[in-house]
């Protein structure tokens, strides 16, 4: 995936005069980002469009219109790997019942070390969960974790050249399976990675 640049952004008062516009491709994208799970679980992967909101939305919460600023921004959420081997999301529980959320979420603990993708026939690739902070405590996990799988450069390759590519919960309170992802969603990943 192409990094942002300056050029890529706008200004203030432009993106105030746009944000409408750009929320709603935003959130019309985001069913095109979202990998299903299992049912009230999904995973939303990042893409170039999900991450110029982001930083967008940042700058605008933020007051930043300087140059410097910007690129501190831009910077802040963007992918670490300069050549692409990397996926990151988040998954999400989605349980709307307040109590069974609850109740899941306790027997959910160490979930998000749980989740694993494979490309083709080669080795599962586990997640790195949740770098950013911790999400869970003795009681609970939270509903949504940051995570970030690290391919090889074959399994890019092989992504690339048409190889499946499965994503998976193997948890004892959860496990769950799509494999192989439809080709539309392999694809689309495939083409954030370099």
């Amino acid at each position: 995936m192409q990094k942002l640049s300056r050029s890529d952004l706008m200004s203030l008062e432009q993106y105030s005069l746009e944000r409408t516009r750009l929320r709603n491709e935003v959130i019309a994208h985001k069913p095109a980002a979202q990998r299903p799970g299992r049912p009230n679980m999904t995973w939303c992967f990042e893409d170039r469009t999900t991450i110029r909101y982001q930083v967008l939305e940042m700058l605008r919460a933020e007051r930043i219109f300087e140059s410097a600023g910007i690129q501190d921004e831009a910077r802040c959420v963007q992918p670490t790997d300069p050549k692409r081997q990397q996926l990151e999301g988040d998954s999400a529980a989605r349980i709307p019942d307040p109590e069974q959320r609850r109740v899941a979420l306790g027997n959910l603990i160490g979930v998000e070390d749980r989740c694993w993708m494979r490309v083709s026939e080669m080795d599962r690739v586990s997640a790195i969960a949740d770098e950013d902070l911790e999400r869970e405590n003795a009681d609970k996990t939270s509903a949504v974790h940051f995570l970030r799988f690290e391919l090889t450069p074959s399994m890019v390759q092989a992504m690339k050249g048409g190889a499946t590519l499965s994503i998976g919960v193997d948890h004892e309170h959860y496990r769950h399976s799509v494999s192989p992802l439809p080709d539309a969603i392999r694809n689309a990943l495939a083409g954030d990675l370099d």
